[in-house]
């Protein structure tokens, strides 16, 4: 058994769960402590395993890592990502506005009034909102020191539609908020997609931005690659989501059919879509067309 991947799937499907540490292991009849060294990658017997999965309500066998992932909120699925990203070389990501790890402390900033504002209007529930909300931005922001301690390589194919959407909307657009922070919420898309052709036309080493000519896939997934493996993450849940989200199920997995087949469509994308100086034309053309 891969005790550390059994650990690191453990935290992510206990902070999708909503237990705390101290529900789990009171249950378990073990130590907070004890729960953490297994998260942490220490030896974990396989009774114990079983009883944590069906604490968590997933299969013994998901936890052990045999199998596919599946995930139906976005703290999960951001947390296994996060452990998967702490190892990758390259990141390919196919389908929408922006690629979460180059986008700018203004991008998070904006999020996080909006998921304040948000919980704000729930009442009594205000306080488990607001924990789940500064959870979820945790995760997402140390996905991003990591990128930028790591910098393993990026190539994001981007679609139209999806930038198009982005900016009408703003930031985290399904989210009912004030006009104030709409309007706010619009001015950092504007700020992202300009980010976004700045970056089309410099093209620095290590990050290759396109846009996808024409068609759509199905959803997006994104390709993760080290040494060792290579992930696939089909996931239905955009960055902005809020930590409520349930819009679908995210599934990861290592399955060398899974990863090959869409591997042939990204670089079909890839090879069609427009890259450097058009590209960041047409992107800013998109931003000046959705501020008039």
């Amino acid at each position: 058994m891969r005790f550390n991947e059994i650990g690191q799937q453990l935290r992510a499907y206990r902070m999708e769960s909503g237990l705390k540490a101290e529900e789990i292991s009171a249950r378990l009849g073990v130590s907070r402590a004890a729960l953490y060294r297994y998260e942490k990658g220490e030896v974990i017997k396989l009774d114990t395993v079983n009883r944590l999965a069906e604490l968590l309500k997933i299969s013994p066998l998901t936890l052990l890592g045999i199998g596919v992932e599946y995930y139906s909120k976005p703290v999960g699925y951001m947390e296994r990502i996060r452990q998967i990203e702490e190892t990758s070389d390259q990141i390919l990501q196919v389908f929408g506005p922006i690629c979460y790890l180059i986008s700018s402390d203004q991008y998070d900033s904006v999020l996080a009034q909006i998921y304040e504002d948000a919980a704000e209007a729930l009442g009594a529930d205000r306080p488990a909102a607001r924990a789940a909300s500064e959870q979820l931005l945790n995760v997402m922001i140390s996905r991003k020191r990591m990128y930028a301690s790591r910098k393993p390589s990026i190539i994001g194919i981007l679609t139209v539609s999806s930038i198009q959407k982005f900016l009408a909307e703003g930031v985290a657009g399904a989210v009912p908020v004030s006009e104030r922070l709409r309007h706010a919420a619009r001015d950092v898309a504007q700020r992202e997609m300009e980010l976004i052709a700045n970056l089309m036309e410099s093209e620095p080493i290590g990050l290759q931005l396109g846009l996808m000519a024409s068609g759509e896939p199905n959803g997006p997934f994104t390709l993760l690659r080290s040494r060792e493996r290579a992930t696939l993450a089909i996931n239905p849940f955009q960055p902005d989501s809020l930590p409520s989200a349930q819009s679908g199920v995210a599934m990861i997995t290592g399955a060398e059919d899974a990863v090959a087949a869409h591997q042939r469509v990204s670089e079909n994308a890839w090879r069609d879509a427009i890259k450097g100086a058009t590209a960041a034309e047409r992107v800013r053309a998109l931003a000046a067309a959705a501020r008039s």
